[in-house]
This record gives C-alpha cells, structure tokens and sequence, in this order.
C-alpha cells in the first residue's frame, strides 16, 4: 500500500526515525482541505506510545479536513543543512502516514495533553497543571495513529556514519 523507497541506501531504520519523531518540536500536518486542495500547517506535537498528539482549536480548517477524510501526513525535518559548493543540501527528516481522530472522552484528552505540556514546559510540572485544567475545555485534542513511517538522511550521512 505505502511505497519503497527509491534510494534505498538513504533509509532510516525504524528506531532512528521514532527518534526524530520523539525529539522534533514541530511538524507539518498534511490534510485533504477545501475543494480537494491539499491543506498543510505546522505545529506542535507530541509523540508517545507510538502515537502522534497535537492540540488545536475546536473548529477551523484542520477539524474540518479531518472529519471528511482522516488519513493525514506528518513530515520533520530533522537536519537542512545547505552546502552551495556541493549544490545540495544535508538533510534528514521523517514523514508519517495515519489516521486521525478527535479525542471525545475526558481521560483519554487530558493524558494526551498532560504529555504535550510535559514535552514542552518539562519543569513546570504545577504550572502546566493548572493551565491545563484552566484551557482543556477550549481546546481539542487530536490522536494520529502511525499507518506507516519512513526516514530518508543525505547520502554523505549514510556515507559518514559508514566510515565511523
């Protein structure tokens, strides 16, 4: 269903690309929009138990994409490191293929937020609390459960870690 990769050489291992997924703090989430247009916009996400969390306003472009069709895309880019005198770029980056869906019971919304304030705000452990408790009933909480995943790092990565 999902495709190989074509340079196969420049695959990340399934460890290494949840290793991006686990310390990236932003991503790109890729929907079907409006009028069959592709919709994509950045944003803050967590990762954990094999899944990705991200929070969002109740209503707005994002939900509604996702309740038409709730197969997503979510890309990182790791690693852009441009060298004009080489005319490319080092790169390393992720993209994950899922299906979303808005988390509606209570519990399950507050622990995905309670691990995306922790990612974020880690020693803040009282404070995050009470804002959680002072927003979580404007926001929305959406799960994306990882269909498929794939990495793919610059050819002079593969070549300098084989020379390590």
């Amino acid at each position: 269903m999902f495709r190989n990769m074509r340079r196969s050489k420049q695959v990340l291992s399934q460890a290494d690309s949840i290793a991006i997924l686990e310390r990236a703090t932003s991503g790109v989430l890729a929907v079907a929009g409006d009028d069959d247009y592709p919709y994509a916009v950045p944003i803050s996400f967590v990762y954990a138990d094999g899944k990705i969390f991200f929070h969002c306003a109740k209503s707005g472009h994002k939900l509604d994409a996702i309740a038409r069709n709730n197969k997503v895309s979510f890309c990182i880019i790791d690693e852009d490191q441009i060298v004009p005198e080489e005319y490319t770029t080092y790169f390393r980056s992720v993209i994950a293929f899922g299906k979303a869906r808005i988390l509606e019971e209570e519990g399950e919304k507050r622990s995905a937020i309670e691990k995306l304030a922790a990612k974020y705000s880690p020693n803040q452990e009282e404070g995050r609390l009470k804002e959680i408790d002072d927003q979580i009933s404007h926001m929305c909480m959406v799960e994306i459960t990882v269909d498929h995943l794939s990495g793919k790092e610059a050819i002079e990565f593969v070549k300098a870690k084989q020379n390590q």
